[in-house]
């Protein structure tokens, strides 16, 4: 169910019933994987429309030549590479111009960059209603962290709060990430909707999932080890990890600790040698990006999964672990955090060296029973709040619900 926010002095659109198959456009800068979760919950969305008879389609400031393009079985509308970072795109506007109003809903993926701006605009020109997914980036962290970025930020707000107050709503995937983005600027008034988040199911079975990782790292078949699966990027706390697991590495010399991600900001090489100088750089163990059945396969194999992050509105790599039954090792700046500790599927602590030191010493005195028992929770957990099932019910009862307004 969907939940409007108490105290921003909005109402949400009454929901309606699954009714008539609707018509969904979500504008994203771009689908690579690379770019972590935004691109992921389209991805995973996109299935789940088409389950309950909706259609999605996507446009992006991609360059349509990109590989990672090439395996979606949904449209996507790829009309770049835009000139610079920004994204503004002529193309991009054009084809909103022609299209728009094809749709009954149009999802703006993320905020700051042009496609939001485009987006809106179009919307608002062709009479279409619209939401924004702010994909945490409201957060208050980004305030305390980036201070000048986030001055930066406040010369465009004024844009950018239009955008938001003049959307139907802003979607939120938790009640945290809602309350962090209205402490983060003023004004601050808009439609607040809480909806149902996560991922699918992996397909396949685990044998292939398992299979597909010790191909890519054969040399972990006879290894234990924790999982961090993420971007590499200071905000995930990889360098307290590391830390944290020299701290307590002799309490269990056969454990071994696997980081895989995309290094976007060129940060593995000195987490690296962090680790050399530690004396677990043989212990440590660095993958590359893992997609497909090879990453479900690293869940699978892996004791746990840890992320000591210092930001995340969702987690979608926390809900994929709880999928594959892993329990999780998170800490407290992640926004399902209290999830876990009701559910009991894992640890969560501060996104400190102390607090990630706590979680592995935790995990390590757990006794084996209790590992198995927490295991088992994950995937009931996983099935009871993370499907994305859900999400998409919610979204197409929220369209139904505009419907009945008369504002599609």
């Amino acid at each position: 169910m969907m939940k409007a926010a108490p105290g921003t002095g909005e109402e949400s659109p009454p929901l309606g019933d699954l009714d008539r198959p609707h018509r969904v456009l979500h504008v994203i800068f771009t689908m690579s994987p690379r770019d972590g979760g935004p691109p992921e919950g389209v991805r995973q969305l996109a299935f789940n429309y088409k389950a309950i008879g909706d259609q999605i389609e996507v446009v992006t400031l991609d360059d349509p030549r990109s590989a990672f393009l090439a395996d979606l079985d949904f449209p996507v509308h790829a009309v770049g590479p835009p000139p610079v970072r920004y994204g503004i795109s002529r193309n991009l506007i054009r084809w909103l111009g022609a299209n728009i109003r094809r749709f009954d809903l149009v999802v703006i993926n993320g905020v700051w960059l042009f496609p939001a701006v485009a987006a809106w605009r179009a919307a608002i020109d062709a009479g279409v209603p619209y939401v924004v997914f702010t994909h945490g980036a409201l957060d208050v962290f980004f305030k305390k962290r980036y201070p000048l970025k986030h001055l930066k930020k406040m010369v465009y707000w004024p844009l950018q709060y239009r955008i938001l107050r003049q959307a139907e709503a802003v979607f939120f995937t938790s009640e945290s990430e809602r309350d962090f983005a209205i402490a983060s600027f003023w004004p601050n008034r808009w439609k607040s909707v809480v909806i149902p988040y996560g991922t699918n199911k992996p397909p396949g079975d685990a044998a292939q999932h398992r299979a597909a990782f010790y191909a890519k790292m054969p040399q972990m078949r006879e290894k234990r080890f924790l999982l961090f699966l993420s971007r590499i990027h200071e905000k995930k706390g990889c360098d307290l990890l590391i830390d944290a697991f020299a701290s307590v590495a002799s309490r269990d010399p056969g454990l071994h600790l696997v980081i895989a991600g995309p290094d976007q900001v060129g940060l593995q090489a000195k987490l690296q040698q962090q680790a050399k100088l530690l004396g677990i750089g043989d212990r440590v163990h660095w993958p590359g990006m893992l997609t497909g059945d090879a990453k479900f396969g690293a869940y699978c194999v892996a004791e746990a999964f840890v992320l000591p992050s210092h930001q995340e509105n969702f987690g979608i790599v926390v809900a994929e672990a709880l999928a594959c039954g892993r329990p999780v090792l998170i800490s407290d700046q992640i926004n399902i955090w209290r999830d876990i500790v009701q559910d009991s599927v894992g640890f969560v602590a501060p996104d400190t060296l102390e607090g990630t030191r706590d979680l592995l010493e935790r995990w390590l005195e757990t006794p084996e029973e209790e590992r198995l028992s927490m295991a088992r929770r994950a995937s009931v957990t996983f099935d009871a709040r993370y499907s994305l099932r859900k999400s998409a019910e919610a979204i197409h009862a929220f369209t139904a619900g505009l419907a009945a307004r008369g504002s599609v």
